[in-house]
């Protein structure tokens, strides 16, 4: 390709000169092409450690003047016939015109500016999308990976480490390409060359690790192996790139969803040097995940920058230190020190940002005023002018609809949900009792308990005293403090949440931490109407929602009538229609009803969609994987802080048991709920850390009886009974009696533990768990999980082929990952239809994954028996259509399987079948025998008319018997249908002329790489002149039938049998014998060239010719011959047909063919090379530059 001219000094250096003119020089890199000695290895291996663009453009063009000593470099290539072009193009369009200037200087400021404006014009003929902002030298890297790993142009290099890869004890110095969905890595030493591709979906752990043997190293590891890579410069950074990778390569797996970057990313105020714009997009997401986690904000917010500021906070009398956090909606603060303070402002509550009076206490100070008449005032910001600019326009462009077009700067006071009551006060009463959801209903305002104990007398004992005092202790936290999303929250608050929130602020408080008030403030109406799409529509969500509405607390008088149940019916119904891909899973009911006792319905929907997509990822998802994550997370942590109890755990079994059903309902159904609900209120301030440092407790309280027990059920036992009597000491409403409590009591009243002792002893014992080390496990465990997932399915699908197909388990196994991978590799590289289309979590695992017709074709060409040259794409295309039954352009693994089952493990007549099928239709289209479809209605037309014929041969009254018996009849057909027919050799339609032609076209190409060749072309001939002779037979019977049918038609009924074939009576027995008698029928070999063999493009080139008649030579091109006769023209005859039976007996005729279609094959040959085969690709590519060197020298 061309290059901006760039200065060599030493041509000469490591290159060879192999082409020269008075003012250009073509060079080769010494050691490409031809070996090149000690020499050559010693320039590859400097070229691979020093990342010289030489490895991959071993070429080069320089423009040279007699008088300087100075070459400039102009052009570069991969291969001879790259450069030798650019060399063409410089000889006949530039030579002559620089030959004519006198000045040395004007030459090379000439070929300068051609070449500069050759690469202007190709870039500007390039889509804007495609011109990324990346480096020269990074898409060179780029270039690099795709050229020596084989990748396609859709592989997007994300960054590129020097490091060295371990093989065995020797360290590999090379690189280390990270891709998108690929780890790749490459070295070159002194003639060892080392080529490594990891796909990241085959990833089962990431590992950093610093050992005497592996120094400061990255452990990557497959289901197979692992790989060491020791990197010296930036460790950190590189494992960081390979966690953010494989976790997207992860939730590929899980949601088959590809990446996509992210088009709307800022574009940096200079070029990066060696930051790729994917590397900035995932260091961007990193960022945002990291923000949005720390605040509770929703998936779609994105921070714009972050920057070190002072907050004034009026409650303790100073400026606290910390960062301010922009994004498109939130202006955050959160302290330098933990818990010391942390804010969140909306943007929809700001009503005025201004510059405040700068000072030497107070350096460059901003004020931000909100609609509840709060001020907050931050100083030290360092660029103050821009910050401003940047938060007004983000307020410009919030949404307000109640404000119009007016400024949301100049407004002050004003509510942003103020308009809310006027629109739904607008609307009728009648409207209302129409709808599903509506205000009147009780539980729109009010929550389950509030409607229980609204006539209750006031409680005044002690109990009810201290629930007082909380709520004045929080009253007062309020007006120090702020109320509302804009409150500050600093210790003080998490030590009032952690002594108990009052039941009359719960549904407030809940709301506010969870972050899911700002989700439903932003989405006015929302709830109401997505219960309108969901209520009357009925899926597996919905009949499953109805199996456990009353299964959900049942003990709860709340859900002991149909307000309460009908209020959990429309949340769920709500939420599953919202979610699809999680719908609905079992625990959700339990989660749900306790959030309809304190908030209203609609609260109780934005807090599930706060759980189930934000707090707890993927808990509730068809696999629980979340779940299963926390659980092997929970497993480490107990193995950290309780080693000596895990050991003895782990041999019992009972952790994996246990902490499924702590995590998915949060404690709420194995603990009373008036304990569990104070867990509840810890987990929505602090996060899934509350539940491990209690779950974690729980076991430590246990740890001597859990010691001494001898099996898993002895220390489920023990566990279930001290969490039973787990109780809360100051619940002002009256105990709800838990079940499992009821029912494990013993005859010994065990002793009761208080819920607040137990929280404050976990935070004493495990308050250092940090959520960023549990994150940070998370990734390690998901990772296992959803590997040993993928595993799971694998074992499944194989169990159930392994009774309908003949492969072994092995051979299976191999088979679902070759599958597997092309479908993933659709995901990612494109193909004719999205992932969406291809993968459907809610089907049987043999159905999930689907591949459309290229894909097929690739698979087929790799692994089928039948090797047909250029024929086999076509063949493929064929199976495609014959296997695709619902006609959605995708084949699943067992419709594959099926397939291949029979080419390969099927007798011969099940193999033959399956290639007769593949000249029929739906196989063979109309595209490549245009008269199949003619020759299908001619053969099937007659059909009706026999049937009625057959039928009007009966008299009258047993057409009447026949419509009194009509509904039997039914009954049995639809019997019929139900039961599995088996498909017979007779119920094979019949094959036209042109059908055959391609049936044998296929013949022929199939054994050209058989070592008994000619013995089957000559059996194909024979078998091939034969069944032509029969066709012709056939025809003259069937002709003759017509005829005498035409003439008899009122005398005799006609035989619905006649058309089956010609030696099914005595009589067509005789004709048949005359018409082969005339014929003269003899063994006949087929005199065609090896050109008119191997030609796939016209039919009669495969015209069969007798060995008694005419030479192939002495044949027109449009020339059919059949049965001895000669027609002309390209009109074929529509009247010949054969049966399969007819096939099949001709077949077994020729031992050279029996032999061929009984034989064994070996797919294990087929599956290695085609796992190999990228390989192959790679080593191919490569040679084929030292194959054009040497024949262009």
């Amino acid at each position: 390709m061309w290059i901006h001219p760039e200065e060599v000094l030493l041509a000469g250096a490591l290159w060879v000169s192999e082409r020269a003119n008075p003012f250009f020089i073509l060079q080769r890199r010494r050691g490409h092409g031809r070996g090149g000695g000690l020499s050559g290895l010693l320039v590859g291996t400097l070229d691979v450690v020093l990342d010289s663009s030489a490895r991959v453009a071993p070429y080069r063009i320089l423009l040279q003047t007699a008088d300087s000593q100075i070459y400039w470099n102009i052009a570069c290539g991969s291969s001879r016939k790259e450069i030798t072009e650019h060399w063409d193009w410089l000889e006949s369009n530039l030579l002559q015109t620089i030959s004519i200037f006198d000045n040395d200087e004007d030459v090379t400021t000439f070929v300068k500016g051609k070449i500069s404006g050759i690469i202007a014009e190709e870039n500007r003929g390039k889509q804007g999308e495609e011109q990324e902002e990346d480096c020269g030298k990074f898409r060179e890297a780029e270039l690099k990976m795709r050229r020596l790993f084989g990748m396609p142009d859709e592989e997007k290099l994300v960054n590129y480490y020097s490091c060295s890869y371990w093989k065995g004890r020797v360290p590999r110095q090379g690189w280390l390409y990270l891709s998108v969905n690929h780890l790749c890595f490459y070295s070159f030493l002194l003639g060892k060359e080392v080529t490594l591709v990891v796909p990241w979906t085959e990833v089962t752990q990431l590992e950093k690790n610093a050992t005497l043997v592996f120094p400061e190293s990255i452990r990557v590891s497959t289901r197979h192996t692992e790989h060491f890579f020791s990197v010296f410069l930036n460790i950190n950074d590189t494992f960081k790139l390979m966690e953010q990778l494989a976790n997207i390569a992860m939730r590929q797996l899980l949601d088959n969803e590809a990446f996509a970057a992210d088009r709307s990313l800022p574009k940096p105020c200079k070029t990066l040097k060696n930051v790729s714009a994917l590397k900035r997009d995932l260091d961007a997401r990193a960022k945002n995940e990291r923000y949005r986690t720390m605040f509770r904000l929703t998936q779609d917010e994105r921070l714009d920058g972050h920057t070190d500021c002072t907050l004034w906070t009026p409650f303790a009398k100073m400026h606290v230190v910390g960062q301010l956090f922009i994004s498109n909606n939130y202006i955050c603060f959160n302290s330098r020190e933990e818990d010391l303070c942390q804010l969140i402002i909306p943007l929809r509550e700001v009503s005025i940002v201004e510059k405040a009076d700068s000072s030497s206490v107070l350096p460059c100070p901003v004020s931000i005023s909100t609609k509840n008449k709060m001020n907050f005032l931050f100083a030290n910001l360092k660029d103050r002018d821009f910050l401003v600019q940047r938060i007004s326009d983000f307020l410009q462009r919030t949404p307000d609809s109640s404000w119009g077009d007016t400024s949301p700067l100049s407004l002050i006071g004003h509510s942003a949900s103020s308009s809310v009551p006027s629109s739904s006060s607008a609307e009728s009463e009648s409207v209302h009792r129409g709808r599903h959801y509506h205000p009147g209903l009780p539980t729109a305002s009010q929550s389950l308990l509030r409607l229980y104990h609204q006539n209750a007398a006031e409680d005044l004992g002690p109990k009810a005293m201290k629930e007082k005092m909380k709520e004045e202790a929080w009253k007062i936290h309020f007006s120090e403090f702020g109320r509302g999303v804009c409150m500050y929250r600093t210790a003080r608050t998490r030590e009032l949440v952690l002594s108990g929130i009052p039941e009359r602020l719960r549904g407030e408080l809940w709301l506010l931490f969870s972050g899911a008030q700002n989700e439903m403030a932003s989405h006015p109406g929302y709830y109401g109407d997505l219960v309108e799409q969901a209520m009357g529509l009925c899926s597996l969500a919905t009949e499953e929602i109805e199996r456990d509405l009353h299964r959900s607390m049942p003990e709860h008088r709340a859900f002991q009538n149909e307000t309460g149940i009908a209020a959990l019916r429309r949340v769920l119904t709500a939420y599953a229609h919202r979610n699809p891909g999680i719908g609905y899973c079992q625990a959700m009911n339990i989660v749900t009803s306790v959030l309809l006792l304190y908030c209203t319905e609609q609260e109780a929907f934005w807090l599930l969609v706060a759980l189930c997509e934000r707090m707890l990822p993927d808990y509730y998802n068809t696999r629980v994987v979340g779940a299963l994550v926390d659980q092997g997370v929970f497993e480490e942590l107990t193995r950290a802080f309780l080693p000596l109890l895990y050991e003895h755990m782990q041999e019992l079994g009972v952790i994996s048991t246990i902490s499924l059903s702590w995590f998915l309902t949060l404690f709420l159904s194995v603990m009373p709920f008036d304990s569990a609900v104070l867990l509840v209120d810890c987990f929505f301030y602090e996060g899934i850390k509350v539940i491990f440092q209690v779950a974690l407790a729980v076991l430590h309280d246990n740890m001597d009886a859990l010691l001494s027990c001898n099996d898993e059920g002895e220390a489920m036992t023990i566990l279930g009974r001290y969490l039973d009597n787990v109780v809360n000491k100051q619940t002002v409403t009256p105990p709800i009696p838990h079940l499992h409590a009821l029912l494990t009591s013993g005859d010994e009243p065990p002793r009761e533990i208080d819920i607040f002792d137990l929280i404050k002893s976990s935070y004493e014992k495990f308050g250092s768990l940090r959520s960023d080390v549990i994150e940070q496990m998370r990734f390690k465990q998901r990772l296992k999980v959803i590997q040993s997932l993928e595993d799971t399915a694998k074992r499944s699908v194989v169990r159930a082929m392994m009774t309908e197909s003949a492969f072994s388990i092995e051979e299976l196994e191999e088979l679902y990952c070759l599958f597997k991978s092309k479908h993933m590799t659709s995901c990612y590289w494109g193909s004719s239809s999205s992932a969406a289309e291809r993968h459907d979590p809610s089907l049987p695992y043999l159905e999930q994954y689907r591949i459309d017709p290229v894909q097929f074709t690739q698979l087929f060409t790799a692994l089928a028996p039948w090797v047909c040259g250029g024929h086999t794409p076509s063949l493929s295309t064929r199976l495609f259509r014959l296997l695709d039954q619902n006609q959605d352009g995708l084949v699943n693994f067992k419709e594959f399987i099926t397939g291949l089952s029979g080419m390969y493990h099927g007798d011969m007549t099940e193999k033959l079948k399956l290639l007769y099928k593949l000249h029929l239709p739906p196989a063979l289209c109309p595209e490549e025998a245009e008269s199949a479809l003619e020759a299908t209605h001619f053969f099937t037309e007659d059909e009706p008319q026999g049937e009625e014929g057959k039928d009007g041969g009966g008299d009258s009254a047993e057409k009447k018997e026949e419509k009194v018996k009509d509904y039997r009849y039914y009954l049995r057909m639809w019997a019929k249908e139900k039961e599995l027919k088996r498909e017979t050799i007779k119920d094979l339609p019949r094959m036209n002329q042109e059908q055959f032609i391609e049936f044998c076209k296929t013949l022929y190409n199939m054994f050209s790489e058989e070592p008994l060749e000619q013995e089957l072309y000559h059996s194909i001939a024979t078998v091939a002149s034969l069944l032509l002779r029969i066709g012709e037979v056939g025809k003259k019977f069937n002709n003759g039938s017509k005829k005498s049918e035409s003439i008899d038609a009122q005398a005799l009924p006609l035989d619905p049998q006649g058309e089956e074939g010609p030696s099914e009576e005595g009589s067509a027995d005789a004709q048949v014998c005359r018409a082969l008698a005339d014929a003269q029928l003899e063994p006949a070999a087929l005199q065609t060239s090896d050109e008119e063999i191997r030609d796939d493009t016209s039919a009669s080139s495969y015209s069969v010719v007798s060995s008694g008649s005419l030479q192939c030579e002495d044949i027109a091109d449009d020339t059919v011959l059949i049965g001895g006769g000669l027609r002309q023209g390209s009109t074929l005859d529509a009247d010949w047909s054969i049966t399969f039976e007819q096939v099949l007996a001709s077949l077994l005729t020729e031992p050279p063919l029996v032999d061929y279609f009984e034989k064994k094959r070996d797919i294990q040959s087929k599956m290695a090379a085609c796992k190999a085969q990228r390989a192959v690709e790679r080593q191919i590519s490569s040679a084929s530059d030292h194959e054009i060197t040497q024949h262009s020298v």
